[in-house]
């Protein structure tokens, strides 16, 4: 009897251990940018890309509306200067001259034009787990856990949509199409930065039907550390 009950107790924590590492990979999800524009002509298929992409738990897929292609006849209407400021950052570290759409950013070091999903796939994964800080993500309050940090790194917020949204386009390159976007990002703020202390972040205003992440990344659009959604 003995030897049965401490056998019992070792299965259920090994059940408890293993739903505690699910539960950890669920929050340091694979997080894949695309940066994209409804005025892009080629942008279509790498937002289809990202549809796809969104529907997998350990994938944080986020588009970003760029602004630069406005001026062809067709104002995205998503498009927010400060995602455009986003992919201006990333290009250095990169090896790019400049930004382009579209543009898929894999863990914040890994560059593709996002047309091809197999290359995506074996991308994200070869992509080792991200080891950086544990967050835990409130309505109010994001919390950073202590860990090591060679230097400061930045912290993100972003709220952002699920599901995918068609977006009828009457001008310009895409006149006449509709196209889908999934998990469209509609804010980005800079939360502040993150030094190996366990840190609190207060949080701003939640808005009904969105979803929020935090992200921890590099300093000057270096590799993401760390993330986790709410």
């Amino acid at each position: 009897m003995k030897r049965s009950i401490a056998f019992s107790i070792a299965i259920a924590t090994a059940i408890l251990g293993m739903g505690s590492t699910q539960a950890f990979a669920s929050q340091s999800p694979t997080v894949v940018e695309l940066f994209t524009s409804q005025g892009c002509s080629s942008c279509p298929p790498a937002n289809a890309n990202l549809v796809r992409l969104s529907n997998d738990p350990e994938i944080l897929a986020l588009s970003f509306s760029v602004t630069y292609w406005d001026y062809l006849g067709w104002k995205d209407s998503f498009g927010k200067p400060e995602f455009t400021k986003r992919q201006a950052t990333y290009e250095p570290a990169l090896g790019q001259s400049g930004p382009f759409t579209p543009q898929m950013v894999i863990n914040g070091h890994y560059s593709t034009v996002g047309f091809d999903l197999r290359e995506i796939r074996t991308q994200i994964a070869s992509e080792k787990k991200l080891s950086g800080p544990a967050i835990k993500l409130t309505k109010q309050v994001a919390t950073i856990d202590a860990g090591d940090a060679l230097a400061p790194a930045d912290v993100w917020f972003v709220r952002y949509d699920p599901g995918t949204v068609e977006v009828p386009v009457s001008r310009g390159e895409n006149a006449g199409a509709t196209l889908p976007h999934a998990h469209v990002v509609r804010a980005l703020v800079y939360l502040g930065a993150w030094n190996g202390k366990a840190l609190s972040l207060p949080l701003p205003s939640a808005q009904n039907g969105s979803k929020s992440a935090i992200i921890v990344q590099a300093q000057d659009g270096g590799k993401i550390l760390a993330a986790a959604t709410d």
